[in-house]
């Protein structure tokens, strides 16, 4: 009996240690994502609108552009209009790409879906809505709350 107890023991401080292995190893893990750097690069764009576009434009990016971002990897961080005297043509907005390379992929993607060519080119059926587009790639800095 007593050669049994010891055998049962053991396998339960096995079973003991592998679990906590298992654990601290996905304590490592967890930990690792926060001590190394993100590698996130962001995307401001500025889209200025030919006079009287913006509503246009607002009802793409609100009926279909979002989506197909999202289908593409490209996450929106916000949607803004300015409050001086561009709140009637331009739409400023912010993306988060893995990498800049990734960014670079995930238009080109985009730009080649069906979906998009069908919605900018219906769109576009009474004429273009952006006249300018500027776009700014960042890197948050180290006290920003976005990483």
């Amino acid at each position: 009996m007593d050669q049994y107890k010891t055998q049962m023991g053991g396998a339960r401080a096995q079973g003991y240690t592998i679990l906590m292995a298992r654990n601290l190893i996905l304590l490592l893990a967890l930990c690792a994502g926060f001590a190394f750097p993100q590698t996130r690069v962001y995307e401001l764009r500025t889209y200025t609108c030919y006079e009287g576009k913006l509503d246009a434009l607002k009802a793409r990016f609100r009926d279909h552009t979002i989506a197909i971002f999202n289908r593409h990897g490209m996450e929106s961080i916000g949607y803004w209009v300015p409050q001086d005297e561009r709140k009637n043509n331009t739409l400023i907005y912010i993306l988060a790409h893995p990498s800049r390379e990734a960014a670079e992929q995930h238009w080109k993607e985009f730009n080649a879906d069906p979906e998009w060519v069908k919605a900018r080119t219906e769109s576009e059926a009474d004429g273009k809505i952006v006249q300018k587009v500027d776009r700014v790639f960042m890197d948050p800095a180290d006290f920003s709350k976005l990483k």
